[in-house]
């Protein structure tokens, strides 16, 4: 493990994902405590996409931008919000210089599947349709997320092609949650990594489905056909039980025809980045802004 992260192991807290709405506070004390970004050249605005319900969003943006993102935050589909997502969106809006629409979607599991996507796809369709107002150029606009988000983000690009939705330019997939088998070695073997490990991963998939059967729109994995999507930018962790699912789902987008970018980060762990002060953590946040930055690029 980088020596830098694993300085900071101790700190993490222990994350106990059969009681969401305790380890949500959690999770917004951590954000909390994060450096905060500098803002000074982006404006930001709170506002709600009409939708039933209304989905909150954050929109972050930066001077001169022409592309957007619909950003997604991770936390297991059961934590999170545009607050506590706040020091990442507004650090990928800096680095990339992209509109970021950071998404406050239902979560589970008193939402459960498919409320979150449903969230995410109405705000997709609102981007398309207000792209003028917004400032942003209808034909870039990406959707990207960490973890459950970068889940999200890979399921509403399927159902955009699929329905003939809003044309999405690019996939921005940090250490996506993509199956909820959990057959890959990595999701079998680390069951005591850092922040996220098998058994977590396993309860996250639960409340997100709840009764439901899986489809491709949850875990995208299950798809069978992968052609026709955009192209995507993937980055996993090393020590991370969504790593493998990460590489083969890049692997089968490009035997489908869809051009990736993957980047295997060695010596880290699930979200990690987190822990800004670790130079390997600087390198990830300003790579995903460079990815979207090139994909978003006239």
């Amino acid at each position: 493990m980088d020596p830098e992260l694993e300085a900071f192991i101790p700190l993490i807290p222990d994350a106990d994902l059969t009681d969401p709405v305790a380890e949500r506070g959690k999770l917004a004390a951590l954000a909390a405590s994060v450096p905060p970004p500098d803002t000074s050249e982006m404006e930001i605005e709170d506002l709600a996409v009409p939708a039933d319900p209304d989905v909150p969003v954050r929109i972050y943006r930066p001077r001169h931008a022409e592309g957007a993102v619909l950003w997604m935050h991770g936390g297991g589909w059961v934590m999170g919000s545009v607050d506590t997502e706040h020091p990442w969106a507004a650090r990928l809006a800096d680095a990339s210089g992209a509109v970021v629409i950071s998404v406050g979607y239902r979560l589970a599991p008193e939402n459960p599947f498919p409320a979150a996507l449903d969230d995410v796809y109405a705000v997709l369709k609102w981007t398309a349709e207000h792209a003028a107002e917004l400032g942003v150029d209808p034909d870039r606009i990406a959707v990207g997320g960490h973890s459950a988000g970068g889940g999200l983000a890979a399921g509403v690009a399927l159902r955009s092609r699929d329905e003939q939705g809003p044309p999405i330019r690019f996939q921005l997939l940090n250490q996506p949650g993509l199956d909820d088998r959990q057959r890959t070695w990595s999701q079998r073997n680390f069951t005591d990594t850092p922040w996220m490990n098998r058994d977590k991963v396993a309860i996250a998939w639960r409340h997100y489905l709840g009764s439901a059967p899986a489809t491709p729109y949850a875990a995208p994995a299950r798809a069978d056909d992968l052609s026709g999507l955009p192209p995507a930018y993937i980055a996993s962790a090393e020590l991370c039980p969504n790593r493998d699912e990460n590489i083969e789902y890049a692997s089968r987008l490009l035997q489908a025809g869809v051009s990736v970018e993957l980047h295997q980060w060695s010596g880290t762990f699930h979200g990690s980045q987190a822990i800004v002060s670790a130079e390997v953590s600087q390198r990830q946040i300003a790579e995903l802004g460079a990815a979207l930055r090139r994909a978003l690029a006239g």
